[in-house]
């Protein structure tokens, strides 16, 4: 066991012991005893396993990719110095400025637990889907099983299953141009960053309609409609507007879900969200 990895171990538990669960937005009971997050609330938060979060403090699970070391990252909320140690720590560099930044500032977190009964996400500017909240994921399901390319907007709608948002065949023409132009202007801001490298390729081994896409060179991403149908499984279809929001020095971009107060819309959203948070605690 090398002296990084047993360092990385320890750092982390101290971090874990030291963050209180409501400043990350776990509800605590009244008989609780530990004072700083229990190992499988960081796990479940970060999207990893609690025992390979056991075994990563432990120092017997070795070298953990920069994708896990930014999900914990995200999830203990932790100041830059400490970002940068633990990035040292597992063996890696940091993100620079030539790779999409996926860094969540504390402005952004603070907006984001003061829309805690919205249906909010946060996507880089390569599309991945870097944090959903429990009203995102009631409306637009689970994002906790996502791995890899999953998480990538272009992917789900040019090899995955899509989402549940509803189009018609000329709005999802329209709608996959602009992602893939806006995949585009990605690559051409950070053309050294090897996982976005790896997407494209990715995309065009898998899709032919990223292949043709890609190939006719279109130009900017068009503005997204404001206005979106999401099919939800348990109410129905539900007329949201979709709002975005643009972190320019993080190159992130933030989606809120929101219905017209009165509206049959907004009653079928609050009934989508309270039914999807049950069944989601009810799968943990």
């Amino acid at each position: 066991m090398t002296e990084s990895v047993s360092d990385f171990g320890s750092t982390l538990r101290r971090l874990r012991d030291h963050v209180a669960p409501d400043a990350v937005g776990v509800a605590v009971g009244p008989r609780r005893r530990a004072v700083g997050l229990r190992r499988e609330e960081l796990a479940g938060l970060a999207g990893i396993s609690a025992d390979y979060l056991t075994r990563l403090e432990q120092g017997r699970a070795t070298s953990p990719s920069a994708q896990v070391v930014e999900a914990l990252v995200r999830a203990l909320r932790v100041a830059d110095a400490e970002r940068e140690l633990l990035y040292r720590l597992a063996g890696h560099a940091a993100p620079g400025a030539d790779v999409v930044p996926t860094r969540i500032p504390p402005s952004v977190q603070r907006l984001l637990d003061r829309l805690a009964d919205t249906p909010v996400a946060v996507l880089d500017a390569a599309g991945n889907l870097l944090v959903a909240n429990a009203p995102h994921d009631a409306l637009m399901g689970s994002i906790s099983a996502y791995t890899g390319h999953e998480r990538n907007t272009a992917w789900r709608h040019l090899v995955g299953p899509g989402s549940r948002a509803v189009h018609t065949d000329a709005e999802q023409a329209a709608f996959e141009e602009s992602l893939v132009a806006a995949l585009r202007m990605t690559v051409a801001r950070y053309p050294l960053d090897r996982q976005l490298q790896r997407l494209v390729r990715d995309l065009r081994q898998a899709s032919p309609r990223f292949v043709e896409l890609w190939a006719s060179g279109s130009g900017a991403p068009t503005a997204p409609s404001r206005r979106k149908v999401i099919d939800h499984p348990a109410v129905g279809r539900i007329t949201l507007d979709c709002d975005s929001l643009v972190v320019a020095p993080e190159d992130l971009c933030i989606l809120a879900y929101t219905a017209e107060p009165g509206t049959v819309d907004a009653e079928r959203l609050a009934l989508a969200i309270v039914l999807g948070t049950q069944s989601l605690a009810e799968e943990r």
